[in-house]
């Protein structure tokens, strides 16, 4: 067990004792509590909220190569609020003490080889934002572990994502630009996305779909100039879990037609459903979430991985408000093992979504299952 991995146990259990937003020398504050009816203000909530358990920002989406090739990649960035330091002798802990951990994940699916290139970094942080290597800022999207960056900018009247790695032990590097062509799209009631039975198993969630993606990609040595389309998640929580959640399973597809479609549902330990929802805007139209009740998402054709033993369904029926459809991995193998980080082994791939019985192709976009491997624990 790496020192950090070990540290971060032990602060995760002591974080445990903590009021879930709390005024503190982090930055946080009480308006980060998670609550219904709390609306959401921009550029303010596109930033950190450091009195928050765990959040993360999440950036997917796929790029077009030659002969019409496709290459997924992800990049997430993930925030998780600790304890404070004990200090000899008691007092208070100084304003250079870690109070927050931050992790970064990124991958490259590289569909025509059949292969998946994934790197990690984690860091501690302080929580004082303006550390140059180390920060994730309350006032926007300003996100950085070392030379691992996510930022927004507004943009004719939009924003443009930027997101820089280099990850050369995996093989790749990443300079991505990526532009909002829509408004961005509030998930469950307003930003308030319920994940259990609970009102407390809840996060602010909100998506930004169909992002306009140009990218210099550098892969095995070779660095080209490549565009594509993409999806960016910012959600951020105190308990986005049950206690009897093994893990989700998630989907968040870019429709052909322009439109946007996301479906989730979190499992028990015995396979059953706890919680399901997800919502779809058609293109220009507005958005429609969809209750526990109205989805239903069933697996299919199983991968197991050789490195975990993990069983992954890579094919799933989708069954919505808005019609049934088919969704299948483009490459089974695009599991993650980030034990090193976050602690969690988790499958998160670029998958087609299809008209029923292997009809024509309706969008692209991602999948995520997590809690396959073993139950699934945040790092809160």
């Amino acid at each position: 067990m790496s020192p950090l991995r070990r540290q971060w146990l032990l602060a995760s259990a002591t974080a445990l004792l903590l009021p879930p937003a709390m005024a503190s020398t982090d930055g946080s504050s009480k308006d980060d509590a998670i609550g219904r009816g709390r609306a959401l203000h921009f550029p303010r909530d596109h930033g950190a909220h450091p009195g928050t358990r765990i959040e993360w920002w999440y950036a997917t989406g796929w790029l077009q190569a030659e002969a019409g090739a496709l290459l997924g990649f992800q990049i997430t960035f993930f925030r998780s609020r600790i304890a404070p330091w004990p200090v000899p002798g008691g007092g208070l802990p100084g304003r250079f003490e870690p109070r927050q951990l931050l992790f970064a994940h990124a991958a490259v699916s590289d569909i025509p080889a059949g292969r998946h290139l994934h790197a990690q970094r984690s860091s501690r942080w302080s929580g004082d934002e303006s550390l140059p290597e180390t920060h994730a800022r309350r006032d926007d999207t300003a996100v950085a572990l070392g030379p691992w960056q996510l930022r927004r900018d507004d943009q004719a009247g939009g924003s443009r994502y930027q997101a820089r790695l280099a990850a050369p032990d995996a093989g790749f590097a990443l300079d991505l630009a990526l532009q909002t062509t829509q408004p961005l799209m509030l998930q469950g009631q307003d930003g308030f996305s319920q994940k259990g039975p609970a009102i407390a198993q809840a996060s602010h969630y909100y998506s930004q779909p169909q992002l306009a993606v140009t990218a210099d990609l550098t892969l095995g040595g070779r660095q080209r100039r490549l565009s594509g389309w993409g999806w960016l998640d910012h959600e951020w929580s105190d308990a986005l879990l049950a206690p009897d959640a093994m893990g989700w399973d998630w989907l968040g597809i870019n429709l052909s037609d322009g439109g946007a479609l996301t479906a989730f549902q979190l499992r028990r330990r015995d396979g059953t459903v706890l919680w399901a929802g997800g919502s779809h805007r058609p293109a220009g139209g507005q958005a429609r979430s969809f209750g526990p009740q109205e989805l239903r998402l069933v697996p299919g054709r199983i991968w197991t991985s050789p490195a975990t033993g993990a069983p992954y369904p890579v094919a799933w029926t989708v069954h919505s408000p808005v019609g049934s459809f088919e969704l299948n991995a483009l490459l089974d193998a695009q599991e993650l093992d980030s034990r090193a980080s976050t602690g969690a082994v988790y499958w998160e791939g670029l998958a087609e979504l299809q008209a029923p019985a292997g009809g024509r192709r309706l969008g692209l976009g991602y999948l995520e299952m997590t809690g396959r491997a073993a139950p699934l624990r945040l790092g809160v």
